[in-house]
């Protein structure tokens, strides 16, 4: 499937599975990961600039969506590795996150301004689906939305190995970051 009819798909599977409130979206969401040691003798990082994100603001329900081969290294051979060894892109084509802003009746959503929130949902990853709860902020600005968030994920949690001749070189946990400028999803 290509990578636009992927997009579309989960826009629309997305926007008629969450809730009947505004729904603000982006296909184009940032997701970085960094599992660098101090023993790595390179940055061991990938960014995403194709995360699929929908937020329903009368529920509070979030999703993300995001194709793993979709994350860009410094060396292509790092990115090789990443989707053929740890994540098994072929096998585990996406990651996904499914869950709620809690405490979303605070959120004043046609105010501009600045909110801490916590986000409790499922995070499926390499086929293995955990609880998360995570806090964030969510930034109103001119009738836009913009989530950021950062978190750790165990790796191990997700049944993600790491080869022992690399072990010292790539961390058992990855830092991640979220940072998604949503707009309002006019049908």
């Amino acid at each position: 499937m290509s990578l636009k009819k992927y997009f579309l798909l989960m826009i629309l599977f997305f926007v008629a599975g969450i809730g009947y409130g505004q729904r603000y979206f982006t296909k184009s969401g940032k997701i970085a990961f960094d599992a660098t040691t101090p023993s790595s003798p390179e940055k061991i990082k990938g960014k995403s600039h194709t995360a699929v994100c929908v937020l329903d603001t009368k529920t509070g329900a979030l999703q993300f969506s995001v194709l793993m081969k979709g994350f860009e290294f410094d060396r292509a051979l790092m990115q090789e590795h990443f989707n053929e060894n740890y994540v098994e892109s072929d096998k585990f084509p996406k990651s996904e996150f499914r869950g709620t802003v809690t405490a979303n009746d605070k959120i004043n959503y046609t105010q501009d301004g600045k909110y801490k929130v916590e986000v409790k949902g499922t995070m499926t990853l390499h086929g293995e689906s955990k609880e998360v709860v995570t806090n964030g902020e969510l930034k109103v600005d001119n009738g836009k939305i913009k989530l950021e968030a950062n978190f750790d994920v165990l790796l191990a949690d997700y049944k993600v190995s790491i080869p022992g001749l690399v072990a010292d070189k790539v961390s058992k946990i990855a830092k991640i970051e979220v940072d998604c400028a949503l707009e309002l999803f006019k049908n």
